[in-house]
């Protein structure tokens, strides 16, 4: 079931499931369990430097959806999106970090499309099953991740987008079984796709760095290949999580064994001058979640123990630039909506580094904290939100600004303001002067 497509077929049947799904009827129930729905979505982001726009782009999400027997749905969700100006990702990208069964066909450098969900739901006895191309979330912190680390994350717009919409969906298994007062999920990713990481040039390409080697100038820079993995049995993700509603608390523990997403850049220098190495590398996490309500407040948290996590050092005499190091970390939050048409929410995020060296770039303890408040107005119909991601180890962060207005039952109008600051040498601090203005529409249908 999970075989790669070869890419005529898989191209095809990308290009057929967009043009299909637009030529049907808007809501379609054409028979008693097939249905039809979608969304037109229209995003342009006016930069603050040099008032130029940075994006202009739409994109056609089609869903269909239908019954095969009593207890088996199929569903299948497509994506066909276009970019006017493309700096986003400027040209055709190489989709290297895809495997060849879950790529995006380019129809020249401004328009891209893919099959983004298409799995089968299904019950077997007491215990359900979803198998296919799907996201499967762990945690629910805002803004940062601790848990929700098995679906890798398009960084094409950095981290500005909803995690659903900049989550990759990937070819899984995801089995729910019941038992007696637990739950117990089991999870197995034969896709070996991970982070889209833009390239250098487009406008939020990584220059931190925290995330990326540096060399003095002048010095001349190579690239090897990246060592990607990519046997379907012996490079697959696992994930397991055992969940329970006990005395009011929601409850969780999880344990993935999985490859992280985004490529270890290794430094070596040469007699030529540097030459950059990435390789994936395996990592064990292991943590859990919880959350309960007490009157107008909600407390909840995750945390999590990861193996193997690497990080850039500044030593240009380091064998490879980079140190090893187990990672704990933790998010504490607390929601409010005790005022009228309100929702307030804080976060609190620490990291820990079980071994850090003078050298290293990162603090051996990072700390960052968020906030969100929300008001609605005019009955729910138009909604400003404002979230603050403050880190507190670099200075630097990022204010996003949104208003939506529910202009019709299914068309939405939206604006609002991405705001960076801080040092160049910060997380969010390097893209300061990719500050933007941004606006559309949302049309479901």
């Amino acid at each position: 079931m999970f075989l790669p497509t070869p890419p005529s077929y898989r191209h095809l049947m990308a290009a057929s499931a967009i043009i299909v799904g637009a030529a049907l009827p808007a809501r379609a129930e054409l028979f008693d369990n097939l249905e039809f729905s979608g969304i037109f979505e229209t995003h342009t982001a006016l930069a603050f430097k040099g008032t130029e726009l940075q994006t202009s782009q739409f994109s056609l999400t089609p869903e269909l959806s239908f019954d095969i027997s009593p207890t088996m749905r199929f569903t299948l969700i497509g994506r066909l999106r276009g970019d006017l100006k493309d700096r986003l990702e400027p040209g055709a990208p190489s989709n290297f970090s895809r495997t060849t069964f879950n790529d995006r066909l380019f129809l020249g450098d401004q328009l891209d499309a893919e099959i983004r969900e298409a799995y089968i739901d299904t019950e077997i006895g007491s215990s359900y099953l979803r198998l296919g191309k799907q996201q499967i979330v762990w945690g629910q912190a805002d803004g940062l991740k601790v848990l929700d680390i098995l679906n890798p994350q398009s960084f094409r717009e950095f981290i500005l987008p909803e995690f659903e919409d900049s989550r990759i969906p990937l070819w899984s298994v995801n089995a729910e079984i019941p038992i007696g007062e637990l739950t117990l999920q089991l999870v197995w990713i034969p896709d070996t796709t991970y982070d889209d990481i833009p390239d250098q040039g487009s406008t939020f390409a990584f220059t931190s760095p925290l995330m990326v080697p540096q060399a003095p100038v002048g010095v001349p820079i190579t690239f090897a290949r990246t060592n990607k993995p990519s046997k379907v049995i012996s490079d697959s993700d696992v994930g397991v999580k055992l969940s329970a509603f006990l005395d009011g608390w929601d409850l969780s523990l999880n344990y993935a064994y999985h490859y992280f997403d985004r490529p270890v850049v290794r430094r070596f220098i040469t007699g030529e001058g540097v030459a950059i190495h990435q390789d994936y590398m395996r990592s064990h996490l292991i943590g859990g979640t919880f959350s309960n309500v007490f009157g107008d407040f909600t407390l909840r948290g995750e945390l999590g123990y990861a193996t193997n996590r690497y990080f850039q050092t500044d030593d240009i005499g380091d064998l490879d630039g980079v140190v090893r190091s187990n990672d704990f970390s933790y998010v504490l939050g607390l929601d409010y909506s005790g005022i009228t048409d309100w929702f307030l929410s804080a976060q609190v995020f620490q990291s820990f580094l079980s071994n850090h060296e003078p050298d290293m770039i990162r603090g051996s303890v990072d700390t960052s904290i968020t906030f969100l408040a929300r008001r609605n107005f005019m009955n729910e119909a138009l909604t400003a939100e404002a979230l603050l991601i403050q880190s507190l180890s670099d200075g630097d962060g990022l204010l996003q600004l949104a208003v939506t207005y529910e202009w019709k039952s299914n068309v939405r109008l939206k604006a609002g303001a991405d705001i960076f600051y801080g040092k160049k040498r910060g997380l969010f601090g390097q893209f300061r002067e990719a500050d933007r203005l941004t606006a559309g529409i949302e049309v479901a249908f």
